[in-house]
């Protein structure tokens, strides 16, 4: 096999599963398919826009700003609007990208409320885990953090992107692109060993025991579907225009959905418009 052919495998691989569920959602809902992420980014937005008026940056902070050096009661209370306030230090197109991106794909697959809980669950370990860092304290390797980090305002809503990403490629069997992630984190800490790093971290451990206990308890969303053209996978139950659910609920374009008495039945249970039944239907003349 030569490269050519050998990438196009692999990229099938990786990234067939996870690309087949997100192309089909747009194309039947369009922006129907991201609520949740177009109100996070229009929030997002919204909150740097009023952080940098001379009269709203401390309503923001007030709201959604998180340090390890405030009271649990105050952080947990603020944890939800944190994922949504950009730092302050960095371009805001960044974050607006991610969120638009990783929370995209992953509210197409796996749905809103799912994706809510893995960005919290992510977000929430980055903040326990500045607390947990400083009463260790800087002597102790890898988890101790200075007591100047106390002071530090959280990492916003990188840890719940970096959560998602993991979340969404082991959940689509991207493995390898899930690990580089990690990988990219772990370089990170390495190179710049701030409390930023350390929170993203904190986020992967997180969201890789989330999916551990989804995949224990069998709550992963369903089957990634049969194989399409190019080996790419068709999703299952993705609603298509003009079309109804054929064999394990993939969609038949053309065919109506609910063809009652319109048509009959055909192989698999596929319909067959005009009123009669293909071979194989039960009930056909004897």
């Amino acid at each position: 096999m030569t490269a050519g052919p050998a990438v196009r495998a692999f990229a099938r691989r990786e990234w067939g599963p996870l690309f087949g569920t997100v192309r089909a959602a747009p194309a039947a809902r369009w922006w129907r398919a991201v609520p949740l992420t177009l109100g996070a980014v229009c929030l997002t937005a919204l909150f740097q826009l009023v952080q940098n008026q001379p009269w709203g940056y401390g309503p923001v902070q007030a709201v959604g700003s998180v340090r390890a050096g405030e009271p649990l009661w105050v952080a947990l209370l603020r944890t939800p609007l944190s994922l949504f306030v950009p730092a302050l230090d960095l371009p805001v197109w960044g974050a607006l990208a991610q969120i638009l991106v990783v929370f995209g794909i992953a509210e197409i697959c796996l749905g809103r409320t799912r994706t809510l809980v893995v960005a919290y669950v992510s977000t929430l370990a980055g903040t326990m885990y500045a607390r947990l860092g400083i009463a260790l304290g800087p002597d102790v390797p890898l988890l101790g953090l200075p007591a100047s980090d106390a002071r530090v305002v959280d990492t916003g809503p990188s840890a719940a992107v970096v959560g998602l990403a993991v979340f969404v490629c082991w959940r689509y069997r991207a493995w390898l692109t899930g690990w580089l992630v990690i990988a990219a984190m772990v370089v990170e800490v390495v190179v710049k060993p701030n409390l930023a790093g350390k929170e993203h971290l904190a986020a992967l451990v997180a969201a890789v025991a989330a999916y551990g206990v989804a995949r224990w308890r069998g709550r992963l969303p369903g089957a990634q579907g049969r194989p399409g053209p190019d080996g790419v996978p068709v999703p299952g139950g993705v609603p298509v225009p003009g079309g109804s659910s054929g064999p394990g609920g993939v969609p038949v374009p053309g065919l109506p959905s609910g063809a009652g008495g319109a048509g009959g039945t055909g192989p698999c249970g596929v319909p067959v418009p005009g009123g009669s039944s293909g071979p194989g239907a039960s009930g056909g003349a004897g």
